[in-house]
């Protein structure tokens, strides 16, 4: 008899976004918001894996409720790249699910560490969400192999490089054509630009060839809109946007032009506080 493995499925839950503390509003704006943030289950038979565990207690709690409804054993979860927001929550998941095993590669580690020291922590993350940072941060262990084993099916790590941050990467799930692109591809939200100079914006589109060339049949972005499909097109979208901001950057002076003249061309995209981030680095 041959044991073939079973069918995996995969479901998204999609953090809303989170008010944040902080002066730095975008023009004519009254209150600065954190974009939305995704965390996908997959799940097999008897089994399921996590990627990301999203922000502050409040969201990790509520996503853990929401990988207990799906009734299958927690058995590993995987962190994209270094971004606090996207496994801050770790801890908490952990807390519920304590068999369950968190991994990344080492690159990805390296980013976490430097992303919660006590320095960073207290300067960006708590500033901007008082009280609602898990006290106990957890960091992941090294992935072997970059690949973890899920009812007989591999899910695997792909290294990006440079993308919204540096050093990250996607899960790519051949099973049934999935690739879950943490931060590489963003889905009708704004992207965050302020790590990306010229060089490192050319290095996130040569990331998005990589996510491309996989031959994705959907595709989960880090942050989306809640309400849209995880379609393969977003990595197209995605680059267009780069190219257009890119474009706008050689023309403009200030930073408030590059905002202005971005949004006019994506005036419906979520949170234009990420766009005004992005403008405002490049342009101080």
């Amino acid at each position: 008899m041959t044991n073939l493995p079973s069918m995996l499925t995969w479901d998204v839950f999609v953090a809303p976004p989170e008010p944040t503390v902080t002066d730095d509003l975008p023009p004519g704006a009254q209150q600065r918001l954190w974009s939305p943030i995704s965390a996908t289950l997959i799940s097999g038979d008897r089994d399921a894996v996590l990627v990301d565990t999203l922000l502050t207690v409040g969201q990790a709690r509520d996503l853990a409720d929401w990988v207990g409804t799906h009734g299958k054993n927690l058995t590993s979860i995987y962190v994209t790249h270094g971004h606090g927001d996207h496994w801050f929550g770790l801890s908490v998941i952990l807390d519920r699910f304590p068999h369950a095993r968190a991994f990344a590669v080492p690159a990805v580690i390296e980013q976490m560490r430097q992303w919660s020291t006590p320095e960073v922590l207290a300067s960006f993350w708590n500033s901007r969400f008082p009280g609602q940072i898990p006290d106990h941060i957890v960091l992941a262990d090294p992935l072997p192999n970059h690949t973890i084993d899920l009812e007989g099916h591999d899910l695997v790590a792909v290294e990006l490089g440079h993308t919204d941050t540096d050093k990250t990467t996607c899960l790519h799930v051949p099973a049934f054509g999935l690739v879950i692109a943490g931060d590489a591809a963003y889905n009708d939200v704004h992207l965050y630009l302020a790590e990306s100079s010229q060089e490192g914006r050319r290095d996130w589109i040569a990331a998005l060839d990589t996510i491309e060339s996989l031959h994705p049949q959907a595709v989960i972005a880090g942050h989306k809109r809640a309400d849209r499909y995880d379609d393969p097109g977003i990595i197209e979208e995605t680059r267009q946007y780069i190219r257009d901001f890119d474009r706008i950057a050689q023309s403009t002076k200030t930073a408030r032009e590059l905002y202005e003249q971005v949004l006019a061309l994506y005036p419906d995209r979520v949170n234009p506080g990420a766009l005004w981030s992005s403008a405002r680095a490049l342009k101080p």
